[in-house]
């Protein structure tokens, strides 16, 4: 019986040979290739946030409750428009003892006055009676201002971008009830010295978004870089745009001067591997996965710019999973 087992075994050998996962054909892996940033006019595209050129976070000064919400999120409101009403019946309640108080203050100095035009009444009782209507009047403008805050108004045109409030709630001095977004956009990025070479306000740069595409002017730059990243930071209004363009997108602004490290090298988040404290991707190269470390800038939408360790035109091998430096890959189109 034994023979017989030995003999059994050594004809499934080849078998299980052959059927081992080092002899398996290796699995396709999907690939991507790394984009890079060069425009053809030699220009550089550096990533950019899109955000409001306006944009406000109203609230109160006074404590009260929210009586009503006229507005919700998404919608569009004109400049003055009513927006949130507070509770305010204390506040009129001290509008019209403050009102009463100017009111007989007044009175009384116009009859010092014409008690002092016969010099019934000496020159100090006119200054109190003067001073009195002025502390009147100051307490009956702070009553009145105080109201406003009740009347929560849109400072300029726009759209409420978020709701922090409902009605019923108590709110504080200084509590977020609302923001409010602008119309005017303009894009946001932070740039290498060699990035900014030429750059100067009032220029224009082209820029992308998606399908959006358009014209952007500079309005601001940074004279000097950032002690710790040593960059610049630029801010560009968004002049004229063609297609759909909307706040908190990711764009790319195109700026004459040349990129540094890996020449505009980007990189997918979802290709990235962690080991430790380093990250790299894994590169199809001659049909076998190659582990690569990179240096990585910031991050830019739905990946990371690459400052060394990869060029543009590799092909880089996305959600490697478990691959394993050195494994055959195969490269799908």
């Amino acid at each position: 019986m034994k023979i017989a087992a030995l003999a059994a075994l050594a004809l499934l050998a080849p078998a299980l040979v052959s059927a081992s996962p080092a002899a398996e054909a290796a699995s396709p892996r999907r690939v991507r290739p790394v984009r890079g940033e060069t425009t053809p006019t030699g220009g550089h595209l550096v990533p950019a946030n899109v955000i409001a050129a306006r944009r406000a976070t109203l609230s109160t000064r006074i404590a009260a409750h929210v009586s009503a919400l006229h507005v919700e999120e998404g919608q569009r409101v004109k400049q003055g428009q009513l927006l949130v009403s507070l509770s305010a019946s204390d506040l009129r309640g001290a509008l019209a003892a403050a009102e009463s108080g100017h009111a007989a203050a007044a009175a009384h100095e116009k009859r010092i006055r014409a008690l002092a035009a016969e010099r019934a009444a000496t020159p100090s009782e006119l200054e109190m009676a003067v001073s009195q209507r002025a502390q009147a009047q100051a307490a009956l403008s702070s009553a009145r201002a105080n109201l406003e805050y009740a009347q929560i108004r849109a400072p300029f045109a726009g759209t409420i971008q978020a709701r922090r409030v409902s009605a019923g709630d108590m709110v504080g001095p200084g509590q977020p009830l609302l923001e409010l977004e602008g119309d005017t956009l303009e894009l946001q990025a932070s740039l290498t010295e060699s990035e900014a070479a030429g750059l100067a306000l009032g220029r224009a740069l082209p820029f992308v978004s998606g399908d959006a595409k358009g014209q952007a002017e500079i309005t601001a730059l940074t004279p000097g870089g950032d002690p710790v990243s040593h960059r610049r930071g630029v801010r560009a209004r968004v002049r004229n745009v063609t297609g759909e363009l909307r706040s908190g997108a990711f764009a790319r602004l195109e700026v004459p001067g040349a990129a540094e490290g890996a020449h505009g090298a980007w990189v997918p988040r979802s290709a990235l591997v962690e080991r430790g404290d380093l990250t790299g991707v894994f590169v199809a190269a001659g049909g076998k996965a190659e582990l690569r470390w990179l240096s990585l800038g910031e991050a830019t939408g739905d990946g990371f710019s690459v400052r060394a360790g990869l060029r543009p035109g590799e092909t880089v091998i996305d959600a490697p999973g478990p691959l394993r430096d050195g494994e055959p890959v195969e490269v799908q189109p």
